[in-house]
């Protein structure tokens, strides 16, 4: 039996997919969460051998983040991302950060079946629509600009945070950081994506559609 914990933060999205995989009788969903705090809690608890995870759940307890200590703390757990964005940066992102697998939620329900199926025997799962896309995105020279994927999970919803508009001592209540710390963390991310002011890092999450995360 593969145990699967699920986390997604619409409540229906996840009776939808737990019902899409308990059709198989080798699929178990034993937990779900809403965010990623209770995420990492869950597989602490349960030892699940999957990590159905959404990216786009509330900043400060993100899908990123949770990816990246899970994978981190908890190594037999394997993390496959469920998400709706099918860039190739996000992929590359959150492959780094410690996923196992990338599936996107037009997946059929074959296909996701098998990318639980093949993560908890040991393998790796991209959605076929990703895995092209990646293709073409290695090959075009003007695509290999690391971007946001010099951030650090933190350093990217620090990003989020200041281009909504929340100042450093609002991040840092929200993150349970010090204010000093989230300046610290800014001054960083300025610096590795060449930016000046709040404006800048508006423009910029705006472009690479950073806010819809």
């Amino acid at each position: 039996m593969i145990n699967v914990i699920l986390a997604d933060d619409h409540e229906v999205v996840r009776t939808g997919i737990k019902l899409l995989l308990e059709a198989d009788p080798d699929i178990a969903v034993v937990a779900e969460a809403a965010e990623g705090t209770q995420a990492y809690s869950l597989v602490a608890q349960h030892k699940p051998q999957v990590l159905l995870l959404d990216i786009s759940m509330p900043p400060g307890q993100s899908g990123l983040v949770a990816c990246e200590k899970v994978a981190r703390d908890f190594p037999d757990t394997k993390v496959i991302i469920l998400t709706m964005f099918a860039e190739p940066e996000y992929l590359l992102y959150t492959l780094r950060g410690g996923a196992a697998g990338y599936v996107l939620k037009n997946s059929t329900p074959e296909q996701l079946r098998q990318a639980v199926h093949d993560i908890a025997a040991g393998g790796s799962y991209i959605h076929p629509t990703m895995a092209s896309l990646l293709a073409k995105h290695a090959g075009n020279p003007e695509a290999n600009d690391p971007s946001f994927q010099q951030l650090s999970s933190r350093e990217l919803e620090i990003l989020q945070l200041i281009a909504r508009g929340h100042t450093n001592k609002e991040i840092g209540e929200r993150m349970f950081l010090s204010v000093k710390t989230v300046e610290a963390h800014r001054s960083k991310i300025f610096k590795k994506l060449h930016l000046k002011t709040r404006a800048d890092a508006v423009d910029y999450a705006l472009r690479h559609k950073l806010l819809d995360l």
